[in-house]
Order: C-alpha cells, then sequence, then structure tokens
C-alpha cells in the first residue's frame, strides 16, 4: 500500500506505484487544477509540491508530477493548487489575478505552485529568489511582467506580518497557506514503511526525471523501487581528502551543500545551468552518471574532478572511476544487480583552479551541443596536474586523457594552449546530428579550450593570442 497525505485528505491506495502523480491526480482524484502540458518536465503547467519529514522538520519542494512516480509520493505532503484554497484567496492567487500575471490560465496553478513552494522556503523572501523559483514554469501569453508583479506583491503582503509568529504560522496568518498544513508533521510522522522482503525490482528509480520521458510505457509496467524508500544515502559527507556524495543526492542538494560551496564554490553557478528548479529537486546525481549521456552536464564536471563510484549489490561492493566507467554509447562498468552508492571526489588543494564551459542555444534550462570542465592545479606557471572532460564529441562522456597527459608537466602559453588543442580534436569523434555537424562540434571544443585558459589564465592567455 501506499500512503501519503494528499492536500488535507489521507489517501492509502495500492494503485500501481509506476503511475507518474499527475495521472492518479488527474484521473483518480479529479483535482483537474494541475495541467497536463508537455509530460517532460519542461512547461511547468503539472507542478506540485512535495513534502518530506526531514529531522523533525517538514521540507517542501516543487517538483514536475508528470515525472514523479506514485510510489514516491509514499510517506510525503501532496500539494496540488487546490491544496491552498481558503475562504478568501491567497496573496499569490490576489497578486495574480490584481496584477495581470494570468491570461489563459492555463499555465497558472503551476506559477501559484512554484511560488507558494518558495514562500514556504524562504523566511525573508526576496524577488530575485522569487523569480528564480519560477524558472522552471513557462507562460506563452503574458510576458512574465505581470508575474514578477504578483510576486512583488506577494513579498510586501508577507513583509506586514508578524515576525514574532513561528514562520508557518506566519504564512497562515498572513493566508499564503490554510491552516490544516501545522497538522501535517504529526500525520507523516505516523506514516510508516512496510514492504515485502522477496520483492525483485526491475528498476531502481531515483529521480525519474529522464527515465519517465525516455522509457514511460515500459516503466508504468515494471516493477520498480525507489530511492527514497531504500538505504541508499542522500547525502554530502566530508572525510579527510575526499567529499562522499551519495548516490541519491539531488542537484540541489549538491547546489546546496555547504561542504561543495566550500571546496567548489564556483560549482554553484556551474549547476544552476542544470534543468529547472523543479527538476534539479529531483535528478539525482547517480541517475545523471547511470543515465550516460554524451552531453550530460553533471557528468561532464565530475570526469574532470575525477571522481570515483562505489557500487553495490547485495553480495558485494567495488570502486571504479568514473572515466573507466563509460564502455560504448550506454554501455557501462555496471553489472544490472548493481546501483551507485557513493560518488567521491577528492578535495582538491589550495592552489586549484576549475572552468566549466557549456554552448547550446539557450544559457538556462537547455542541453550543450559541446559542454567541457577542466580542474587544474599549478605552480610557477607551470601545470602539476589536470583532469579535463569533453561532451557532446563522442559516444561517451569523454576524458580527454591524451591531452591531459601532454598539459602535465608544461608551461602556461598560447603555444602550449594551441597545441593541446589540436590534441583534443584528434581524441573525439563526434556526429553530425540536430545540434550541429561533426566540424561545428570540433570547432566548439577547440574554443572551449581556449576559454579555459583565456578565463583562468587572463594575465598570461590573451583571446587575440589563440582565437
Amino acid at each position: 500500500m501506499i500512503e501519503f497525505i494528499l492536500n488535507n485528505q489521507h489517501i492509502n491506495t495500492d494503485f500501481s506505484p509506476t503511475t507518474v502523480l499527475l495521472d492518479f491526480i488527474r484521473k483518480e482524484k479529479k483535482l483537474t487544477g494541475t495541467k497536463e502540458g508537455c509530460r517532460e518536465g519542461d512547461c511547468g503547467a503539472c507542478t506540485i509540491l512535495l513534502g518530506e519529514l526531514v529531522n523533525g522538520n517538514v521540507f517542501y519542494k516543487s517538483v514536475n508530477s508528470c515525472l514523479v512516480p506514485l510510489g514516491d509520493a509514499h510517506g510525503k505532503h501532496v500539494v496540488t493548487v487546490e491544496g491552498f484554497n481558503q475562504n478568501e484567496l491567497s496573496p499569490i492567487q490576489a497578486g495574480m489575478i490584481d496584477e495581470g500575471g494570468t491570461q489563459c490560465g492555463f499555465c497558472t496553478p503551476g506559477f501559484i505552485v512554484s511560488m507558494t513552494g518558495y514562500f514556504l522556503n524562504n523566511e525573508t523572501p526576496e524577488i530575485d529568489g522569487a523569480i528564480d523559483a519560477l524558472g522552471g514554469n513557462i507562460c506563452r501569453c503574458t510576458g512574465y511582467v505581470g508575474i514578477k508583479r504578483a510576486a512583488e506583491h506577494s513579498i510586501s503582503v508577507y513583509k506586514k506580518t508578524d515576525p514574532k509568529l513561528k514562520f508557518m504560522n506566519r504564512l497562515i496568518e498572513a493566508g499564503f497557506i490554510p491552516e490544516y498544513f501545522n497538522s501535517i508533521k504529526k500525520q507523516l510522522a505516523a506514516i510508516g514503511i512496510t514492504r515485502r522482503k522477496d520483492f525483485q525490482a526491475e528498476y531502481l528509480i531515483g529521480g525519474g526525471t529522464d527515465l519517465y520521458v525516455q522509457q514511460w510505457e515500459s516503466l508504468v509496467q515494471s516493477k520498480a523501487d525507489f530511492t527514497s524508500l531504500e538505504k541508499t544515502p542522500y547525502e554530502i559527507i566530508k572525510l579527510k581528502d575526499k567529499i562522499k556524495i551519495g548516490g541519491a543526492t539531488t542537484i540541489q542538494q549538491v547546489l546546496n551543500s555547504s561542504i561543495v560551496k566550500k571546496y567548489y564554490p564556483s560549482l554553484q553557478n556551474n549547476l544552476e545551468l542544470f534543468g529547472s528548479l523543479p527538476i534539479r529537486n529531483r535528478a539525482t546525481v547517480a541517475g545523471n552518471i547511470v543515465n550516460a549521456s554524451p552531453i550530460g552536464d553533471m557528468t561532464n564536471i565530475l570526469l574532470a574532478l575525477n571522481a570515483e563510484l562505489q557500487l553495490k549489490s547485495s553480495k558485494s561492493k567495488r570502486t571504479v572511476k568514473l572515466r573507466d566507467f563509460y564502455k560504448g554509447y550506454k554501455l557501462l562498468n555496471k553489472k544490472k544487480s548493481e546501483s551507485i552508492d557513493w560518488i567521491t571526489i577528492p578535495i582538491p588543494s589550495k592552489r586549484f583552479l576549475f572552468n566549466f564551459e557549456k554552448v547550446s542555444k539557450r544559457t538556462y534550462l537547455d542541453i550543450a551541443s559541446v559542454n567541457s570542465s577542466i580542474l587544474l592545479e599549478e605552480k610557477n606557471n607551470i601545470i602539476k596536474s589536470i583532469g579535463l572532460s569533453a561532451g557532446g564529441v563522442a559516444p561517451i562522456p569523454l576524458y580527454l586523457s591524451k591531452t591531459c597527459e601532454f598539459l602535465i608537466g608544461k608551461k602556461i602559453s598560447a603555444a602550449t594552449v594551441n597545441d593541446a588543442a589540436e590534441i583534443a580534436i584528434k581524441e573525439i569523434s563526434p556526429i553530425s546530428d540536430a545540434r550541429g555537424s561533426a566540424e561545428y562540434k570540433k570547432l566548439l571544443l577547440r574554443q572551449l579550450i581556449y576559454a579555459h585558459f583565456i578565463v583562468l589564465f587572463p594575465q598570461v592567455i590573451k583571446a587575440e593570442q589563440i582565437v
């Protein structure tokens, strides 16, 4: 049985756990405020909130219900736009009407859910953060100006509330959420996890953000298990000289991690290019790796960081370098019975430099044509160690081993960079497809390698010397 709270209703159901929440919400519970749009996590019309009990508190995150399996709702609070209904409109709902934030109305529920989720997660809301929280919602009518005004209106209403109140009570007092939200923590705490010991899963689903796009029909007819119910770790810890990232850790958790921010501060800006907030709230690090997309941003970064994978099965554990994990297009150095338990990256020396570059049609919410990452340590202008990756230029996420071997011990100069770029081009094997011709991708990789050194060594490498 799957047990969860849907708005203010306790749900017990034996419905197929691989059915997506969108279909259960709309077809079984007739809550049609959650709209069906792209079914690929792009438009945001189906956005809901998932509330999870963590260390005694309920934390909410916006997700695309078209990509969330029903089984992953177990033990959580699922909030649709109907879950905010009260005798009066909430400040967000009223703001959307009064400020012209809605026109045809199809996207409006998703915007209201995402914006409410922002207020549930921020005791000191500000407009830039509210706008960022709406990055996964698309509106074809309004031009977004009215939606921005609605956010500003909502912030002004919140700031007039009594700061002495507890945070949740402050939101209830201002009408952002109904009073029943105060009872959710107790209700979730009463839900346990009971499972069959003989259950044999065909799939282990983490975020499902790619699986439910590519393999929806096979998934809904399969036996699946979910990382949210497993002991698969979703945490980030620091060891003596390493950072360990649990396989089920989401991209947003990596982005928010104080440990990652301390040792790799630039990654926060890089990971904001990784899909929208609802996608980052679901997409897992291990899922991105196992998906084996040649242009995956997270995999590209981890390759340059010299990541290692700890694989586990019911009988054994083993470690493999990420650069040795890919054997061919979608072919992995992994048995069917294994899953990625941990991803480990070294803590770099204080003299390290890192850069990530990506070429895509849009800056945000887009897939790369070519991407590349570099981790470099130098002393007295000599390269002591280097990791360099390239995506979109081979059947697999590629570690440029020959280019790295060439660069170690070399003096940083325009001539060195030019020679390295030529070696890199010989290491790759791009194909012509919708994202560009093979020759274009070779040109892009060369330019990205140039960009790494121009960004990291602006006093030594001038653009006009190599471009």
